[in-house]
């Protein structure tokens, strides 16, 4: 096997355990509060403090990524993200917990950087667009991740067992994939005319305004569609866990072919097609005021959004590859952004206006990233059928 075939082998399933730990950590959150006696607004502190830790990872590691290379950093930090998924499960109280799941954010958010920074230099490698299948594999990791600590729970065993046993998991797969992992040389930068970071920075600055919208929408999802479908709409318990169900397939079925549709029709058509796609499905499921309506726009508003961050994502990466690492520091820090406070803003526009009218900030938001698909193309450039090299950017 070649050494870009490795080298997206293991970053495969870096992505696919950076996913498990995540989905593992959520779904043993209730657990973590039962077990140290917190109140709702307690545990709100602790998950603050993850996402600080987050921010705070992604922020500072995309200097270093340049600086030593993306391999160098992702190898360490794959095998950090499992050790360090051990110590929430044991902490002993509020201020424990808060300090292992900002380390463990700091971890998360470093190896959130590194592994797309990688992604990209393997994709440039490769010749055609793949960004899209590492982040397919991110989703379904989250998925196996929520089915590990669930079957963790029905078998009645605690926080510090589960998440033990996958981060020793974790570590392994880490160690295994650190072997064919696509070796990166520190990049050296050569700041010329509008070629500088100054230059740079307002077109990044909108990319992870774009970011932030699709993420928006996908914290919404998450946050707020079950209350919608029961409050609202009057469906079950059971039935109203479908619209997070349906946004989650939908969004891991449409980053499954993402690539072949980027490859085929451009990526500016991608994230035009797309943004309308989020739009009118949630548009339509709000106004047709029904269940499976409801159902059916949260699985549209998921397909929609699926394919837009990896392609700006890759865009980033690719406006000036030497500084891969801070763009995507800016771009991913900014749509992070959307993720935490999206759904607060939700619930806050929700308890004046009511939530049905609230979630049509998503669908206005979903148009704005339909309109600004045009700004990728400053940084599409054909790629050399040897080399896989993207020529310097001019944007």
């Amino acid at each position: 096997m070649d050494p870009v075939r490795r080298g997206r082998t293991a970053t495969s399933v870096i992505f696919l355990m950076f996913g498990v730990a995540l989905g593992v950590w959520t779904a043993r959150i209730p657990a973590v509060k039962e077990q140290l006696g917190l109140t709702d607004g307690r545990l709100s502190v602790a998950l603050l403090a993850f996402a600080a830790g987050c921010i705070t990872g992604m922020m500072v590691i995309g200097r270093l990524t340049d600086r030593f290379g993306s391999s160098r950093v992702l190898v360490p930090a794959a095998l950090l993200e499992g050790v360090l998924l051990i110590p929430p499960a044991l902490a002993g109280g509020l201020v424990a917990l808060c300090v292992a799941l900002f380390v463990f954010g700091a971890g998360h958010g470093t190896l959130n950087i590194a592994m797309n920074a990688n992604a990209a230099e393997v994709e440039r490698a490769h010749g055609r667009p793949i960004m899209a299948s590492f982040h397919a594999l991110y989703s379904i990791g989250g998925f196996l991740g929520a089915i590990v600590g669930s079957l963790f729970a029905h078998a009645g065993l605690g926080v510090g067992p589960t998440l033990i046993s996958v981060g020793v998991i974790a570590v392994v797969l880490a160690a295994l994939a650190s072997r064919w992992v696509f070796r990166s040389a520190p990049q050296v930068a050569v700041v010329t005319g509008s070629d500088s970071p100054g230059a740079r920075r307002p077109l990044l600055l909108l990319f992870g305004v774009v970011v932030l919208c699709t993420l928006v929408g996908e914290g919404a999802a998450a946050d707020w569609s079950a209350v919608y479908l029961r409050d609202d709409l009057g469906a079950s318990e059971g039935f109203a866990a479908y619209g997070y169900a349906a946004f989650a397939i939908m969004m891991t079925a449409g980053r499954l072919v993402g690539d072949r549709a980027a490859g085929r029709f451009g990526s500016v058509a991608l994230i035009r097609v797309s943004g309308l796609i989020a739009a009118a499905g949630l548009g339509a499921g709000l106004l047709i005021d029904h269940p499976v309506a409801g159902v059916a726009g949260f699985g549209l508003l998921g397909l929609g959004v699926s394919c837009v961050a990896p392609q700006f994502f890759s865009a980033a990466a690719g406006v000036d590859p030497s500084r891969a690492g801070q763009a995507l520091s800016t771009v991913v820090s900014i749509g992070y952004v959307g993720f935490l406070l999206g759904p607060i803003a939700i619930g806050a526009a929700a308890t004046a206006v009511g939530l049905p009218a609230a979630l049509w900030i998503p669908v206005v938001l979903a148009v704005f990233v339909a309109l600004s698909a045009g700004s990728i193309r400053t940084t599409l450039r054909p790629l050399d059928a040897h080399s896989g090299e993207r020529p310097a950017a001019t944007a």
